[in-house]
């Protein structure tokens, strides 16, 4: 009875090993995996102003108070983020964490604009639920006609000379800031650069 039971204890020892290193191999797998991979930027469509163009500028009211204006696409101190949201869209509300971390740990390169279209009680009472105090926010049909945006959420980089350094369509952090990490690399998007030969 003794020896069965070394028995069995020595075939359950081997049997935890041996799903100890498959374990370990499957994790080894999913770490190649995810360097092969390459990151999902911001899905650019191709209208409205193109990246390098100079930025339609805009001299806008803020929806609190027209006497405080908002002026986009002029040179300036500061890259801004135009950040195209709904009160209704799910994913946008999903994302205002993402841009008031962005909009704190970026801020001494970079000023966020939170803008839409609509009526503006719909988007007064929203914006003091969601707390949105700490962004400069505008209305304008036209901003989004001139930027051709058809689907949200929709973030355009300008940068501090007035020129469009990065824009697409955004539904998580990765795509968004994706759109930083184009600027800093001088390309499109970061598409644009893993297709440059040697890259991918």
């Amino acid at each position: 009875m003794n020896e069965a039971l070394m028995i069995s204890n020595v075939l359950l020892w081997i049997a935890v090993l041996a799903a100890l290193v498959g374990l370990f191999a499957l994790a080894r797998q999913i770490g190649v995996l995810y360097e092969r991979v390459a990151p999902m930027g911001a899905l650019m469509l191709d209208t409205g102003p193109q990246v390098g163009e100079a930025a339609p500028v805009f001299d806008l009211p803020h929806l609190v108070s027209s006497r405080e204006r908002v002026s986009l696409g002029l040179p300036g101190d500061k890259s801004t983020l135009l950040f195209f949201l709904s009160p209704t869209c799910p994913v946008c509300k999903k994302l205002l964490p993402i841009l008031r971390s962005a909009n704190q740990s970026e801020r001494g390169w970079l000023r966020v604009v939170l803008t839409s279209d609509g009526e503006q009680p719909e988007h007064l009472a929203f914006y003091d639920k969601a707390g949105l105090q700490d962004f400069p926010y505008v209305l304008s049909r036209e901003l989004g006609i001139a930027y051709r945006v058809a689907k949200l959420p929709y973030a355009v980089l300008i940068n501090e000379h007035g020129r469009v350094a990065a824009k697409g369509l955004v539904n998580s952090r990765e795509q968004l800031e994706s759109l930083f990490t184009a600027k800093e690399l001088g390309v499109a998007s970061v598409q644009a650069y893993l297709d440059q030969p040697g890259k991918a």
